[in-house]
């Protein structure tokens, strides 16, 4: 008599006996697994529809894990899959006695006349497995959280990486037609037109956005620069550009600033007083109005700050995922890539592959929340132990050639003035003070520049450098009795700008520590 137990010839985990015990048979459709199995013995079709949708472990009967990884095994070596082939393959790896025999794989095709609906039916075998994940790994966790010696928060990682490695390895994206896509590209196109020509996030900074049409969704933006060059600063700026100005979304991560520290610094920028003045609390009557008056934008500002410190990347999609759907962020910045962890079953290989699963991780993130990710890096002592010119070159990223493989645009802060450097190497010798160079050393999808840009040290802050803005013409601006030449773009007064660096009160700009 023939056994129809599906138990039968399958090899039983703990949490299987556990729903046992509990009189519950874990979820599984053996008919669909030899239907399928069947249809792609009879026909290559079939072979071809649902080979990259399922994988060995999908199955619930062991003889059938057996049987589809000699098929895969035939596919990979492109040769043909038919019964006997396939009954050659199991002899081979002696296997073919345990699946069941010669008998059992002919019952498999006589089960089948062709591959008609096999993709529907490995999607329902796909969806089965993942059912049996789920209920294996809640029983891992309901065991672990007993158990008194464990930590609660490595608990949570251990969980969410589990969830996520589950997510990762069943739930692939198809392929789309090419109809489909062209008439998605005409759409954004229209968008487009109607934004003059930023498609993307602006960043507040006109030659930025220019070349490239602002931050693009999906992409991976790397910010590098040695430290103290403004890499929090200038992200900041951008950060304060998109909530204020465009009431846009952003996630701000910061694995080592705080959040009250950074709160702070945009409150310098967006007041106009030093941030040495916020950090004492010396302020006059008028200072304080002045506080009150203009921190009132960016209260209103959708800006969301996270400071949790050694941030996990599995942490960070947790947190991220969470915001996209409860406040619709539109960017992610993370301060400082070097200061996250790979966290969970990560754990235990060298830093230069920590950084590369890290850097992978990012990129995969904004490609699922479809938001451009900006990711803070630092680079080697090789830049200061250089000679001749310091700028950032691609091979200075720290750590990982990863980095530069992932991302979609490197970008590099440098500033001259920092390394003591007062005139750029440029045909005009133009004054650095107060000046940086944004400098875009790979984009996948546009050009590359070097962008200056105005520093404003006392604020720390980034803003676009008008023609005017050498310190010499800033000058003779000033004596001719333009009272605020930024009125143009209702930015604070020249005087609450400049006048405590002017004075004397505030630290020299190349020395304040960004």
């Amino acid at each position: 008599m023939e056994n129809t137990n599906p138990l039968i010839g399958r090899k039983i985990d703990k949490s299987t006996i556990i729903n046992l015990e509990r009189g519950k048979i874990p979820p599984q459709s053996v008919d669909l697994e030899e239907v399928v199995l069947g249809a792609m013995m009879i026909d290559k079709k079939g072979v071809d529809e649902v080979i990259d949708i399922l994988h060995k472990d999908a199955f619930y009967k062991e003889a059938h894990c057996n049987i589809f990884e000699a098929i895969f095994k035939l596919f990979q070596e492109s040769q043909p899959v038919d019964l006997l082939t396939v009954s050659t393959q199991l002899k081979k790896d002696g296997l073919l006695d345990v699946s069941g025999g010669d008998f059992y794989l002919i019952k498999l095709t006589q089960k089948v006349a062709s591959s008609a609906h096999i993709e529907f039916h490995a999607r329902i075998i796909l969806q089965k497995f993942i059912q049996r994940q789920l209920i294996k790994i809640s029983n891992e966790i309901i065991q672990e959280a007993y158990d008194e010696s464990t930590d609660v928060f490595d608990l949570l990682d251990s969980a969410e990486s589990k969830l996520y490695d589950v997510t990762q390895g069943n739930l692939k994206q198809p392929a789309e037609t090419a109809q489909h896509l062209v008439i998605q590209a005409k759409k954004r196109i229209e968008e487009i037109a109607n934004k003059e020509g930023l498609s993307g996030i602006p960043t507040g900074f006109d030659k930025v956005d220019k070349l490239t049409s602002g931050w693009q969704p999906s992409d991976l933006i790397i910010v590098a620069a040695r430290p103290g060059m403004g890499k929090t600063a200038l992200t900041l700026s951008m950060a304060r550009n998109m909530a204020v100005n465009n009431n846009i979304p952003v996630a701000f991560f910061s694995c080592e600033m705080s959040s009250v520290q950074l709160i702070t610094r945009l409150i310098s920028s967006e007041t106009g007083l030093s941030s040495e003045k916020l950090r004492t609390g010396k302020l006059e009557k008028h200072e304080w109005e002045q506080l009150n008056v203009k921190v009132k934008s960016l209260e209103k500002a959708p800006l969301f700050i996270d400071d949790t410190p050694s941030l996990s990347i599995f942490d960070l999609r947790a947190k991220a995922r969470r915001l996209a759907s409860q406040h619709g962020i539109k960017l992610i910045i993370i301060d400082y890539l070097q200061l996250m962890t790979a966290g969970g079953s990560q754990k235990g290989g060298n830093r230069e592959q920590e950084i590369s699963t890290i850097s992978r991780n990012l990129k995969a993130l904004a490609k699922e929340l479809n938001v451009p990710v900006i990711a803070l890096s630092q680079l080697s002592r090789a830049v200061e132990t250089r000679g001749g010119s310091k700028r950032p070159l691609l091979s200075d990223l720290r750590e990982s050639g990863a980095i530069e493989q992932d991302a979609d645009i490197v970008s590099f802060i440098y500033r001259p003035e920092y390394y003591k450097i007062d005139e750029w190497d440029d045909e005009e010798r133009t004054p650095t003070q107060g000046q940086a160079e944004f400098i875009v050393a790979k984009h996948r999808n546009g050009g590359l520049e070097n962008i200056r840009l105005k520093f404003i040290g006392n604020l720390g802050k980034f803003d676009n450098l008008d023609d005017f803005d050498s310190p010499v013409e800033f000058q003779s601006k000033m004596n001719d009795g333009d009272e605020n030449p930024f009125n143009a773009r209702q930015l604070p007064s020249a005087d609450d700008v400049f006048g405590s660096a002017m004075n004397g009160d505030s630290d020299d700009v190349g020395e304040v520590p960004f």
